[in-house]
């Protein structure tokens, strides 16, 4: 598996090799060992979560609070989607960074995004399923979300899909700017602590 950062700091993108025969294809879509050796963090899974969705939807842009935070690593079964990663961590060095990644059922990349960024998704096929490995249990208390149309942002979410599809709950979510002023925000400083700590 080769494994490298993207633009936002702790964040990475994984490609695993793709074995094809007569009989389809094989491919070690996650390795802990292997992500733990290059990025330095260990993932400990505590949940699987899988969504299916049509074209044109859009999930996120979610985050957790820190600590504990939630890791993931976000892998698309079938489909392609259209993957963003955003640093929203206070002080940072990447701080307000977005990285897009394409994951879809041929190359089979997945993303790592540490604790403290922001994740979202586009789906670019209908019935795209995108698999999330994540480092703790779903907490709606400690849930948030970012608006995936904040025009600060300035997304280039996806033209060729058709309608843009977005629930009310991210929809009406605030701006990156807004979440900062309520300081809704993890702080940098506290997120590498939480880094070290596993």
């Amino acid at each position: 598996m080769k494994i490298e950062p993207l633009r936002v700091r702790d964040a990475w993108v994984c490609q695993p090799e793709v074995h094809d025969d007569s009989r389809g294809s094989f491919a070690e879509w996650f390795r802990a060992d292997r992500l733990e050796a290059v990025t330095g963090h260990r993932l400990m899974v505590a949940q699987a979560n899988h969504s299916v969705s049509a074209a044109g939807v859009i999930r996120g842009l979610h985050f957790a609070d820190v600590p504990p935070g939630q890791a993931k690593y976000v892998y698309c079964t079938s489909g392609a989607a259209l993957d963003v990663v955003v640093d929203i961590r206070v002080g940072s060095p990447t701080y307000g960074a977005i990285d897009l990644v394409r994951l879809d059922d041929v190359d089979r990349r997945g993303v790592y995004l540490a604790a403290g960024l922001a994740h979202g998704f586009c789906a670019l096929r209908d019935d795209t399923s995108v698999t999330y490995l994540v480092s703790t249990v779903y907490n709606p208390d400690a849930e948030h979300g970012i608006s995936p149309h904040d025009t600060d942002l300035g997304i280039e979410w996806p033209t060729e899909v058709g309608k843009l599809v977005t629930s009310d709950k991210d929809a009406g979510a605030p701006t990156l700017a807004d979440a900062r002023a309520a300081g809704l925000l993890p702080d940098y400083e506290t997120c590498l602590a939480v880094y070290r700590a596993r």
